[in-house]
């Protein structure tokens, strides 16, 4: 089965390493494109071809400030991805737990065993 186009959704998009780092970067301030290319490191025609990808598919806005075009993160394009996420958190959270529980319980029957193996019973 041939896989969609990077275009066609934003779980698609996001399955690249290097937009998620540019939506990363662009999370938290609006950007231009030389600065997005200096943090992510990368030459300015792939840093514009994954905005072009991103802006398509609604993860980022783009305003033109004089000859400059400045990006930005679209929380509400995000949303979605961030809840679909949340299921899988919610399982780790719960796995954590476990493992926690699992290991104080084997903690506090530690010194029970000690104290029976000292005493020749097991």
């Amino acid at each position: 089965m041939a896989r969609a186009p990077t275009t066609s959704d934003p779980f698609n998009a996001v399955a690249e390493l290097r937009r998620r780092q540019i939506l990363t970067y662009l999370a938290h301030d609006e950007r231009k494109v030389g600065e997005i290319v200096r943090a992510v490191g990368l030459d300015q025609p792939s840093v514009s071809k994954h905005l072009g990808v991103l802006r398509r598919v609604g993860l980022v806005h783009v305003r033109r400030n004089g000859r400059h075009r400045l990006y930005r993160t679209n929380a509400d394009a995000i949303r979605p991805l961030h809840e679909w996420t949340e299921t899988f958190e919610r399982y780790w959270r719960r796995q954590l737990s476990l493992v926690k529980e699992r290991a104080e319980a084997q903690m506090n029957r530690g010194p029970a065993i000690q104290s029976n193996l000292a005493k020749g019973k097991s």
